[in-house]
């Protein structure tokens, strides 16, 4: 089973491109399973037909102990098995708190052993890493790690962060940083501000996925692009970082 961690500030498009990824991965003929690691549960979506699916946490507050896989775990396009974390009402509560009780479930109701996914891609928001957050990457829960960012100043800060937090983690042989997605955004002189990035923080830009309007008109749909149009540009693009990632 390979298990994959994708990071990035909010609302870089990481969700996106997470989502895209799954679905092509499942093009490829791999049994995916995604897990949102977001409070706001909006990982999945695009995979569900726009829906946003119960959340581990609100599930488990819901029912106590009394739950089954099928109460958080659902299948979304083309087999991809979908799961929100979830997080508590804003302000009250700690959010990565609940990214552990939600790992500590799906651990506790044996979903990997039973679903028996080829790939888990965990979604994980990028702006702090902490305990919680840092999760994927830490106990063998995932041992690829990948960082989404684009030319924006506070994107590139985060991802900065991300990579220390990484190689913190890599010295007890736990995950490492595979590379960086630059997810465009048409900053001026983007590509190479990344790629000063990647000398810093020695890695490199894994794959370059451009700017493109059928992105957003897929999501306004409740669709992936490899949903909406398999046979675009952008559809090619993913399938492309797809097979990068599993020829890795």
């Amino acid at each position: 089973m390979r298990k994959i961690a994708i990071y990035g500030k909010g609302g870089i498009g990481k969700s996106t491109t997470t989502s895209n990824l799954s679905a092509a991965l499942s093009q490829l003929g791999y049994k995916v399973m995604q897990i949102g690691c977001d409070p706001k549960a909006d990982s999945t979506k695009n995979l569900m037909k726009g829906k946003f699916i119960p959340t581990v946490l609100d599930v488990m507050n819901e029912k106590g102990d009394d739950i089954d896989l099928k109460d958080i775990v659902f299948e979304g396009y083309n087999g991809v098995l979908c799961v929100e974390a979830g997080g508590p009402t804003p302000g009250v509560g700690c959010a990565g708190r609940g990214i552990i009780a939600a790992f500590e479930k799906l651990e506790e109701l044996e979903a990997f052993e039973i679903y028996k996914p080829d790939i888990v891609i965990y979604d994980v928001l990028g702006d702090v890493v902490c305990g919680g957050f840092s999760m994927p990457i830490r106990n063998g829960y995932a041992k690829d790690v990948y960082i989404v960012t684009s030319g924006e100043m506070m994107s590139m800060y985060a991802a900065s962060n991300i990579s220390t937090a990484v190689n913190q983690f890599k010295s007890r042989g736990y995950a490492s940083l595979k590379g960086i997605i630059l997810n465009a955004k048409n900053v001026d002189g983007e590509v190479e501000l990344v790629e000063n990035l990647c000398n810093e923080i020695n890695s490199n830009v894994f794959h370059y996925i451009p700017r493109n309007q059928i992105v957003q008109i897929s999501e306004n749909d409740g669709k992936t692009v490899i949903e909406k149009d398999k046979e675009s540009e952008m559809s090619s693009i993913y399938m492309d970082l797809a097979r990068k990632i599993v020829s890795e």
